[in-house]
């Protein structure tokens, strides 16, 4: 459902508000998904208020992520972190698919369950 208040983005920003979230899947090859968000933000947001509010969400989605999964990591010793730490794998791979989804549609979009680190 959209609302009829909100104007679609032109096509650039949306490419990019998109990029924003799904960058962090090529940034994830190393373990850094934060990176391509990050740099959208910084290379493209300060021309565009709806990319860098795509990349501010994503970004601190990302930056949540590499917290709860650093701290399943550790409940591993406890075994706790065996089952957190595919949840949070796949909380990150199905949150971040929507979102990239929702922004290439042109729709806002904010995460579940992330820390506002980001402003």
């Amino acid at each position: 459902m959209t609302d009829p208040h909100v104007t679609t983005p032109p096509g650039d920003e949306l490419t990019w508000g998109s990029a924003a979230h799904w960058s962090s899947f090529v940034a994830a090859a190393v373990l850094l998904g934060f990176l391509g968000p990050l740099i959208v933000m910084l290379t493209k947001g300060n021309e565009s208020p709806w990319v860098r509010r795509q990349a501010v969400e994503s970004l601190n989605f990302q930056l949540s992520i590499l917290v709860y999964g650093a701290v399943s990591l550790l409940l591993c010793f406890v075994l706790i972190g065996l089952v957190l730490l595919p949840l949070v794998g796949l909380a990150w791979l199905v949150f971040t698919v929507i979102g990239s989804i929702r922004a290439a549609r042109g729709e806002e979009y904010r995460y579940p369950l992330t820390i506002r680190i980001v402003s």
